[in-house]
């Protein structure tokens, strides 16, 4: 479980939030929305302590994890996954050496292990055939779901999306949707999207966290969000490329 209690951030004297609060249960997704610049990716930077707030505190299963030592704080990150927005893909790589990264630095996995771990993790994907690729060989969507399968390896406890299908069309958008949701389903991964995409946040979200002004505006689950009467957040949402009814 994440617990968010209190949180305030700035950069010298440009307030980002103040006094954001939430709860994150085991296996849900979370899907984290607002105007660029409102403070989504900061947010997301916080929940695994790559960002230490102003004031506040996460939690993660009851431990604050902003006062853990080095050593702890290397172990709770490996309990995270995170797709990053541009998928973050060595060119210098293949498919397979991209997926196989990180059992080769955090783990004493033998060659055969390996080999087996990232076949099974580019099955899950869609993708086993193309293990020998290069990320240059690879379209956009194909890049985002080796990212996936690369930051699922691990066996992650959590996953965190940087806004999963931008650049996206439609239909591969829909492709990584479905992914997101396969992985919370057979992993019971708890996820963190962040996005603009009103599409997704509808079909892979639980609960919402709307940030405008400077705090946390609204949060509540996808069925309140499409009866809500919240003003400045049915704005957001009627805004969207995608006109979504609430």
């Amino acid at each position: 479980m994440i617990e968010i209690k209190n949180l305030k951030k700035s950069f010298g004297n440009l307030l980002v939030w103040q006094d954001v609060s939430l709860n994150i249960d085991n296996g849900e997704t979370v899907a984290i929305i607002g105007r660029s610049g409102c403070g989504k990716s900061v947010l997301m930077k916080h929940i695994n302590a790559l960002l230490i707030p102003d004031e506040g505190e996460v939690l993660i299963d009851g431990e604050n994890i902003h006062q853990m030592d080095y050593v702890q704080t290397r172990k709770m990150r490996q309990r995270f996954g995170v797709l990053f927005q541009g998928s973050a893909l060595f060119d210098s790589i293949n498919t397979f050496e991209n997926v196989a990264f990180p059992l080769r630095y955090f783990t004493n996995r033998s060659e055969d292990e390996i080999r087996i771990d990232v076949m099974e993790a580019l099955e899950l994907v869609g993708l086993e055939e193309a293990w020998e690729k290069q990320t240059s060989e690879l379209s956009g969507g194909m890049r985002k779901r080796v990212a996936l399968a690369r930051a699922t390896i691990l066996k992650p406890d959590y996953m965190m999306y940087d806004e999963p299908t931008s650049g996206l069309d439609p239909e591969t958008s829909d492709e990584i949707n479905q992914l997101i949701m396969q992985m919370s389903e057979q992993l019971k991964i708890t996820s963190v999207v962040v996005t603009h995409d009103m599409h997704s946040v509808l079909e892979v979200a639980d609960s919402v966290a709307f940030l405008d002004q400077a705090r946390l505006s609204w949060f509540g689950t996808v069925e309140e969000l499409r009866q809500t009467d919240h003003e400045a957040l049915l704005r957001f949402v009627t805004a969207s490329e995608y006109q979504v009814k609430v």
